[in-house]
């Protein structure tokens, strides 16, 4: 058996991962700016945690996603063809959310910040139901014939288990912003987040943990199993760090929580990558879905060399933005621009702990 359908499997499964983890707290900080946000200038310092990361994390969405299209051609076309509207959904959600991230501090009144406000945090919570909604389906089903095709109307896909996984994702994305705002803030904003993660916490992952279940009582096996139990005790880690005042511990719990999860998840379902609700003859597993060996090669030996690259850069912008953010760094004798903008220069020096200009 050829191992390198196996490897992209992994791979992809990788990406969505590290989407999650880091699309999930900026996602997450979007819907808090609604939730939790109790003035302008807590809404600006928390939009100024996320400012110099937020965009360079959905660049693990477009690579999910082209890595998708080129390792397993028919998985691709039969899941996006099938979830058209949710997916369309998602990127009206991401695009709303990047203009008014980008427009939120080009005006200078109320009314024009609490509307791209209200932008973020609707665009932030449509886009994190809909990325779950379409995962889930993936690892439960979805109703396509032999030759991958929709069967159904437009919103066949639309079920509970589709509900059920757009929620965990919306659960999850509150509850690691929660953690990651504690961590990068101070004052009443990281006082509240801790409150958030270890009040609300334990409800709002509720729904993840039910789609993690589902899928284990689906096809789970005894290593399944584990990673689920490694998970648990990963989440009751963050939530004790949570109480004890340990921020990065519980930041980190959560990550780890997460990405066990999916390991258990994608482990499950493997060789599956997209189940037939019609008939078990129907799914699309890694041998049906997949390039050529030839392809997948190529793609091995750009990935070997660019992705750790990429990782690097990545990981040395948080190295850099690590210091926590206070109301003390937003000024007031400036336009809201001057540090609400994540894409201008003032929210530089701002998310690096440093007063904004």
């Amino acid at each position: 058996m050829d191992i390198l359908p196996t490897i992209w499997f992994i791979a992809i499964a990788v990406l969505w991962g590290g989407y999650l983890l880091l699309e999930g707290f900026d996602l997450g900080v979007g819907m808090h700016m609604l939730l939790s946000g109790r003035s302008d200038r807590e809404r600006r310092v928390m939009l100024n945690t996320i400012g110099p990361v937020w965009d360079g994390n959905e660049v693990w969405l477009i690579v999910a996603g082209a890595a998708t299209f080129a390792a397993f051609p028919l998985w691709y076309a039969s899941l996006f063809s099938t979830l058209y509207v949710p997916l369309t959904l998602v990127l009206l959600g991401l695009i709303f959310r990047a203009v008014a991230i980008e427009y939120r501090g080009k005006g200078h009144t109320a009314r024009w910040t609490r509307t791209w406000d209200l932008a973020i945090g609707l665009g932030s919570f449509v886009a994190a139901f809909g990325v779950g909604a379409a995962l889930a389906l993936t690892t439960t089903g979805l109703p396509v014939d032999a030759e991958g095709n929709r069967v159904g109307g437009a919103f066949a896909w639309l079920d509970g288990y589709a509900v059920l996984g757009g929620l965990a994702v919306v659960g999850f994305c509150l509850v690691h912003a929660a953690a990651f705002l504690a961590l990068k803030t101070e004052g009443d904003v990281r006082v509240r987040a801790r409150a958030f993660v270890v009040r609300v916490g334990p409800f709002a992952l509720l729904p993840i943990v039910g789609w993690v279940l589902a899928v284990q009582l689906r096809s789970g096996d005894v290593v399944t199993w584990g990673l689920v139990v490694l998970a648990v005790v990963a989440v009751l880690w963050a939530w004790l760090s949570a109480r004890a005042g340990r921020e990065g511990r519980a930041f980190a719990g959560i990550a780890a929580f997460l990405l066990l999860g999916a390991a258990s998840i994608f482990a499950a379902v493997y060789p599956v990558v997209l189940p037939s609700t019609i008939d078990p003859r129907y799914d699309l597993t890694i041998t049906s879905a997949a390039s050529g060996s030839y392809t997948l090669a190529v793609m091995s030996i750009v990935t070997a060399v660019g992705l750790p690259l990429v990782l690097l850069y990545q990981g040395w912008t948080y190295w850099v933005f690590r210091k926590r953010l206070g109301e003390r760094h937003i000024p007031v004798d400036v336009p809201a621009e001057a540090a609400a903008g994540p894409g201008a220069g003032p929210a530089g020096p701002a998310a690096a702990g440093g007063p904004a200009r």
